[in-house]
This record gives structure tokens, C-alpha cells and sequence, in this order.
């Protein structure tokens, strides 16, 4: 996926002429320099990443804790951040991108709830399977559905509502677990970037400011180049499964 967003913005770059931002490749000093300066922004995601992996903290308790160290690095290490100039634009920041964010999020639940009372996926998983018993179409049903249930519910409710449902389904049609979990993961992801409701799209345009009619201009070529990412991890299994089977053997 990294590969796929590199490759969309040299393209966008190349064609639009932008200009570079130096002459030439860094010496490797200023390399080691400015890593050593960037080392605590730098390690802020991947710090957040292992806290949660080793149980330290929850997601929610995440988001504490990334404001906290936020808050020292800010002040104390780089000496940027003043409280007294910066601590109430970023709480208005924080409360109307949070808002809008939050206001999609109720409809989509709604809408979710909604599904559920019909009893929708239930009807949805057992159609799929009367029409076909081929693992590969199975799965680009999937995909077909996972796209449109993420462009209007929020990601771990799509996943709370869908899994339970497909999964046994795909178990039955011999879909390794991880296989299918990564590609019903990168639907939903794809979903979320893309209208009417992808809660990403709205936090992007939220915090950014960007219009949402802009953003739909710039996105389409990086979700096309998103939709060739999971067409080959939906086909070729092997890119998902090769490291857990190297770590607890072939399933």
C-alpha cells in the first residue's frame, strides 16, 4: 500500500511540475542529524503503537496519553509549544473537527442499527452462499459489500455487523482467517475514505479544512491505486498469510 501511494505521488508530481525541496540527496551527516532531532516526533506514533500492542494502554487510553506526551515534547524538548499561545486554538480545533467527525458517526450508527433490525447482512451472507461456493467470487462479493458498508458506517461497527455473518462462511469455502480478516479490513479502510459518509474522509477535510469537494478531486487516483492493492491481496493470499505461516507454520 505505502508502494502504491509512493508510485501515485511521484506520477502527480512529475505531471504537475512540482519543484523539489533541495538540490540534492542529503550528505549522510545531515541525515543522522536531523534524525537525531526529529527522534522524539518521530518515535510519538511508533511509541503509541507499542503501548497499546504490550498493554500498557487501551486505544481511548491512546489518545490521552498521545495529547500528554505531546504536551512535553512540545514544551520541555522542543520549547515550541506555549500554552498560554496555543492550548485554546488547538481545543477549538479539537472540538469542531471532533463534532462534525462525531455527527457522522451517530447517523452511521444509526443507519447500522437500522440494517440490523432488517436483519440485512444475515439475509445478504446466506444469498452469497446459495449463489455461489467459489472461494474467489465469495470473496469479491465481499469486497463489493465490505466497499459499500464502509462508505456508510464507522469501521468497527461494519466489522462488529459483517464478520460474524461472512466468516464462517468463508471458513466453510477453506478462506484462511487472516486472508480474509486483512481484505474485509482494507474494504472497510477503502470505504471510509469515499462518500457519502466515510468517517476518515470527514476527519481529513475536518482537521484540514479542506473542502469536500476538493478532496473528492485529488483522492480518486489514490483509491484506484488502493482498489489494484486489495484486487492482488484479495487473489494472491500469500501476500497476507507468508508471515504468519513463517511464524506459526502453514495452516
Amino acid at each position: 500500500m505505502a508502494i502504491s501511494m509512493m508510485i501515485v505521488v511521484s506520477i502527480i508530481a512529475h505531471k504537475r511540475n512540482y519543484p523539489t525541496t533541495r538540490e540534492k540527496f542529503p550528505a549522510l551527516k545531515e541525515i543522522v542529524k536531523q534524525g537525531i532531532t526529529s527522534f522524539w516526533g518521530l518515535f510519538f506514533p511508533f511509541g503509541i503503537i507499542l503501548g497499546m500492542r504490550f498493554g500498557m494502554f487501551t486505544p481511548s487510553e491512546g489518545g490521552a496519553v498521545a495529547v500528554l506526551y505531546c504536551i512535553i515534547i512540545g514544551r520541555f524538548v522542543y520549547k515550541k509549544l506555549s500554552l498560554r499561545e496555543h492550548l485554546v486554538p488547538i481545543l477549538l480545533d479539537s472540538i469542531a473537527g471532533t463534532s462534525s467527525v462525531v455527527l457522522i458517526m451517530v447517523a452511521a450508527n444509526v443507519f447500522g442499527y437500522y440494517m440490523t433490525w432488517i436483519n440485512l447482512p444475515r439475509v445478504v451472507a446466506t444469498a452469497m452462499l446459495s449463489l455461489t461456493t467459489n472461494k474467489w467470487l465469495f470473496l469479491m462479493a465481499c469486497n463489493v459489500i465490505l466497499l459499500i458498508m464502509g462508505m456508510f458506517l464507522e469501521g468497527g461497527a461494519a466489522l462488529m455487523i459483517i464478520t460474524p455473518l461472512l466468516l464462517p462462511v468463508a471458513r466453510q469455502l477453506g478462506i484462511n482467517d487472516y486472508h480474509f480478516g486483512l481484505v474485509a479490513i482494507v474494504n472497510i479502510m477503502i470505504g471510509g475514505i469515499t462518500p457519502p459518509f466515510g468517517s476518515m474522509m470527514f476527519t481529513t477535510c475536518g482537521i484540514t479544512g479542506c473542502p469536500i469537494s476538493e478532496f473528492l478531486k485529488e483522492v480518486w487516483p489514490f483509491i484506484v491505486a488502493l482498489m489494484i492493492v486489495l484486487l492482488l491481496l484479495t487473489f494472491c493470499p500469500f501476500l497476507i498469510t507468508c508471515v504468519p505461516d513463517l511464524l506459526y507454520g502453514a495452516a
